[in-house]
């Protein structure tokens, strides 16, 4: 919750919303008082807030620890998310466009732990198959998709995905943290990832991270077209064809319109 918000005019919903974030955000469950301070509230109002939450099964108590943690409720949206596939039905017109403006093969990945998994590929008449195929997962760091995800990420969780070296697949570059850190830097400077010859030989890709309205990276477009020289400024059309697909599908997942 922004610093400079009054609690006392925030709706008890939003409240309550950002504290179910703030507990998804966590890697367990947490104490009352550091939600508190994370969320810049009133200690009494968390407590009320997860009271009211427990009641209804979002928040689980876990009294011999002094903590809080999603509830079954919770799960159960979650498990309601994933069987209605919104973020697969959202991406299908964005993708086709995507493929349509740029005549190569596009993809959706999200991040599963260190890996992609990827949901969509939507292939392009006449491009062969690729090995990003739907339920294929491959190391984040070796692909352009990955990459993107990554570097929309706090470096705390980059690190706490690959706290050394046998976290890293492969034998070429990144294989440690400094590296891969290194890489992410330049992919947020110029807000796009690639890979060339490293997933398939004679393929490379560009990839642009899709975010939700918290900077959070939820998924990744990419393309993927034969290696060699895309000519006459093609690879600056191809990066900007990504890019706007990105925002287009963020708009979507914000609830901006359905263009």
């Amino acid at each position: 919750m922004p610093k400079h918000e009054n609690p006392g005019q925030v709706p008890a919903a939003t409240r309550a919303l950002a504290v179910l974030r703030a507990l998804a955000r966590a890697p367990g469950p947490l104490p009352a008082g550091a939600l508190a301070r994370e969320l810049d509230l009133p200690r009494s109002t968390v407590y009320h807030l997860l009271t009211a939450m427990i009641e209804q099964g979002f928040v689980t108590h876990l009294p011999e620890e002094r903590r809080y943690g999603l509830g079954v409720a919770a799960f159960e949206i979650g498990s309601a998310y994933s069987r209605q596939e919104p973020l697969q039905r959202l991406s299908r017109l964005v993708l086709s466009r995507l493929v349509d403006a740029v005549g190569h093969t596009a993809h959706l990945g999200v991040l599963h732990g260190r890996e992609v998994l990827y949901l969509i590929e939507e292939r392009a008449p006449g491009r062969p198959p690729l090995v990003t195929d739907v339920g294929v997962r491959l190391p984040s760091e070796r692909t352009a998709s990955g990459r993107a995800m990554l570097s929309a990420l706090p470096n705390a969780q980059v690190r706490a995905l690959f706290p050394g070296r046998d976290a890293f697949v492969g034998a070429g570059p990144p294989s440690s943290l400094p590296e891969l850190r290194r890489m992410l830097a330049g992919v947020r400077r110029v807000g796009h990832a690639v890979e060339t010859d490293e997933v398939t030989p004679g393929f490379s890709s560009v990839a642009v991270a899709v975010l939700d309205h918290n900077g959070h990276p939820v998924a990744a477009l990419a393309v993927t077209r034969s290696s060699g020289p895309a000519g006459d400024g093609g690879e600056e059309k191809l990066v900007a064809s990504v890019k706007a697909a990105a925002t287009a599908l963020e708009r979507r997942l914000h609830g901006g319109g359905r263009r």
